[in-house]
């Protein structure tokens, strides 16, 4: 039997969907995979075991991949899927960059803070301050508040 099976017979709470790429939907409470990324689909479902959601800060994301991470590792051990320390690192890292250059001032390119509910970003070399794009899948983009 596929991994795939075995997790729908295991997490019938869990819509799994054929994709085009490993993902966790909260809205539909389905995860997204493919077939050859047993990996990636135990690390969508370790959201979705955890209840993972939108989040507002930067910060909680890298949380939310984190544990995501450790779910994954653990229902891994189960289905016989072994997960390194190296490849939950390297999928960190991901983020870790992502983060990092969101985080980049517009105007003076030092690194500034994420504040307020709405995530902007306040530099404090310069004080410029700005928002930025979602872009974990496209260009990054940087927008100054006036």
């Amino acid at each position: 039997m596929k991994l795939v099976e075995q997790l729908r017979v295991d997490f019938p709470e869990v819509l799994f969907v054929v994709g085009d790429e490993c993902r966790w939907t909260p809205e539909k409470n389905a995860v997204f995979y493919t077939d050859e990324d047993e990996i990636n689909l135990l690390h969508e479902l370790g959201h979705a075991l955890l209840g993972h959601k939108n989040f507002t800060q930067d910060i909680e994301l890298l949380h939310f991949e984190r544990d995501a991470w450790e779910k994954a590792r653990e229902i891994g051990v189960k289905y016989g899927v072994k997960i390194t320390d190296q490849q939950i690192e390297n999928a960190l890292d991901t983020y870790r960059d992502w983060l990092h250059e969101r985080s980049k001032c517009p105007n003076c390119g030092q690194n500034g803070v994420q504040s307020g509910p709405n995530g902007d970003y306040r530099c404090i070399n310069c004080n410029t301050v700005w928002k930025t794009n979602d872009a974990r899948k496209t260009a990054l983009r940087r927008y100054k508040r006036k």
